[in-house]
């Protein structure tokens, strides 16, 4: 058994204040250099890589031993820390190095199959499964750190805001609204199953009707939904209730949040408060609930201008109750080329788009794809709605007002990415609110809850929850930053009887409410204050922060595209004696 050399210093912490002092460091090798007489070894551990040196004058045991290290052996080194001769700026111990004279192996390693470095560019598949390789970058190791400081300071900020953070359970009742369920049997009640909850809802309201006032917390929540670069089935919320607050009291708290969480990670003083428009304006705008504001090209609508054109696309858009609106894309012209254009329509089509009018403007005359059915100046009054100089290139979409806000929304964060307009360094902050209460279900045509049944309509639009629902705007706000959305909350109704007909304009029965909801609608019969909340996606919120482009990269053991564990191969089978003892047989 290898003697434990008791480190004294991290590996990436040494610099050149360390000067002539003895350390001990313990960590992985992360790459080993035999040059004769001098043996090099890169050390690793979770804070960075330093070099140690080996030299022929220590005794020959230790110089022989350090001849056979390979990469990610596990070792413990003790030696004093020199300035080097020949630095390296490339990384922060590049100034020292390690003259080592005490070396011990703790295990010896296989040929890893993923090299540990952060641009090794492994396969995903790869990375997932020897996940405990991954980790050890350095690049894994930041991102987790990143993560537990947002945790901290989250933490810290609403303790002391007066918040108590409480623990919901995880074993619930399964109320199916909006994701599918994970479902978890019982054997004590066989034939009956708890639920893994999508969300601390219900019970976080109950908190607020128990005079918890204000509660928090960083919730596991389960979705059983199809996968994407920012979701996995198991994710984690920044989960926040509030009693006897408005909106403006919600946000403001959310603002102080904020503004805490970027000095104390980047030392960076956000303004606030953050600037707000409406769900409407959103997209109207930027064809988005969760718009990127650090470009232009907004949306325009053309409807007016194209109205009675004998262009059969546009005509049947407006005929159909749709929208014909464009974006303009300064000096876009010299940018992209026919064929460029050709494939960006291609791909407004997975968002239903049939296709893409062009124009470009050029000093005197106009060029397009429909010239043939607009002269010169119906063109011109085009390109004056967008005030396009020459140079520009306008592009237009008509369809449904769905299909367009969905196609133009997603060609202009498309197009600001190809031309390198979305600064990481920049954060743009907004608040959408007065989002619609409803919407329609793209399979039945019914309405459904936009947020969930429990959100608190305007004041001023109550009064048409019977007769136009769909026209009733809720006391709801996303927090959105760069394009994505951080996250989400409302108000939530506290009267029975408004409740009641929340439900009415959801078609849910009276037996229908009872069985999903009744625990909280007796709750409510016994004193409710007005209360409201909101909930961060952690997951999403680090991966930004992180500049990463997934939220894989920011947990520790994430699921892959098809919802499994790759390190630990769950989904997996069960014993027969297991499925007999919960009264499950499968099919």
């Amino acid at each position: 058994m290898s003697e434990l050399l008791k480190r004294t210093h991290m590996c990436g912490q040494l610099n050149i204040g360390n000067v002539d002092e003895e350390v001990t460091l313990n960590g992985w090798v992360a790459k080993q250099r035999s040059l004769g007489g001098l043996i090099f070894i890169d050390l690793r551990d979770k804070t960075g890589i330093v070099q140690i040196t080996f030299d022929d004058t220590i005794e020959k045991e230790v110089f022989e031993r350090a001849n056979s290290l390979r990469s990610e052996y596990v070792i413990g080194v003790r030696g004093v820390v020199k300035e080097r001769s020949s630095k390296n700026p490339n990384i922060p111990t590049g100034e020292i190095e390690v003259f080592a004279r005490e070396l011990t192996v703790y295990s010896e390693s296989e040929t890893p199959p993923i090299y540990v470095k952060d641009d090794d560019h492994v396969d995903d598949n790869l990375r997932l499964k020897y996940r405990y390789l991954d980790l050890r970058k350095l690049k894994m190791q930041k991102n987790l750190r990143l993560r537990h400081n947002i945790a901290k300071i989250t933490r810290d900020y609403f303790d002391e805001q007066g918040f108590t953070e409480i623990e919901t359970p995880v074993l619930i009742k399964s109320t199916p609204e909006g994701a599918r369920d994970y479902l978890v049997p019982s054997r004590v009640n066989v034939g009956r199953f708890y639920a893994l909850p999508q969300s601390p809802q219900l019970f976080k309201q109950l908190l607020m009707v128990g005079g918890c006032d204000r509660y928090m917390q960083i919730a596991k929540c389960f979705r059983d939904e199809d996968l994407r670069a920012d979701r996995q089935p198991e994710f984690t919320q920044i989960d926040l209730e509030m009693s006897f607050v408005d909106q403006d009291d919600v946000i403001e708290m959310q603002e102080g949040f904020m503004k805490r969480l970027f000095k104390d990670l980047f030392g960076k003083d956000l303004q606030i408060p953050f600037p707000r428009i409406t769900y409407d304006e959103a997209m109207e705008r930027y064809g988005s609930d969760k718009p990127d504001t650090r470009f232009g090209f907004e949306l325009k609508c053309l409807n007016q201008i194209v109205e009675g054109t004998s262009f059969k696309v546009f005509a049947d858009a407006i005929a159909a109750g749709g929208d014909v609106r464009g974006i303009c894309i300064e000096q876009g012209s010299a940018k992209f080329s026919r064929k460029d254009i050709d494939k960006l329509t291609e791909q407004t089509k997975h968002y239903g788009a049939k296709g893409l009018v062009w124009i470009r403007v050029e000093e005197g005359e106009i060029k397009s794809s429909v010239n043939k059915f607009f002269d010169q100046e119906q063109l011109r009054r085009i390109a004056d709605v967008f005030d396009a100089s020459a140079g520009d290139l306008i592009l237009i979409a008509a369809d449904r007002k769905k299909v367009v806000f969905d196609s133009l929304g997603f060609l202009r964060r498309h197009i600001a990415g190809l031309l390198g307009l979305l600064d990481d360094t920049q954060y743009n902050f907004l608040w959408v609110t007065d989002f619609p209460m409803f919407e329609k279900d793209d399979e039945t045509g019914e309405l459904k809850a936009m947020h969930h049944p429990f959100t608190n309509p305007k004041a001023e639009d109550i009064p048409l929850l019977e007769t136009e629902p769909e026209k009733v705007k809720a006391d709801a706000y996303d927090i959105v930053l760069n394009g994505v959305e951080l996250g989400g909350g409302s108000i939530r109704i506290h009267d029975r009887q408004l409740q009641a007909r929340m439900f009415r304009a959801l078609n849910l029965t009276e037996e229908e409410c009872q069985e999903k909801f009744g625990f909280l609608l007796e709750a409510f019969k016994y004193g409710t204050p007005p209360h409201g909340g909101l909930a961060y996606g952690l997951d999403r919120l680090a991966m930004l922060l992180a500049g990463e482009q997934s939220i894989r990269d920011v947990i520790a053991f994430p699921k892959n595209q098809n919802a499994q564990c790759m390190v630990c191969e769950a989904p997996g089978t069960v014993e027969e004696d297991q499925l007999e003892e919960l009264g499950i047989t499968l099919r």
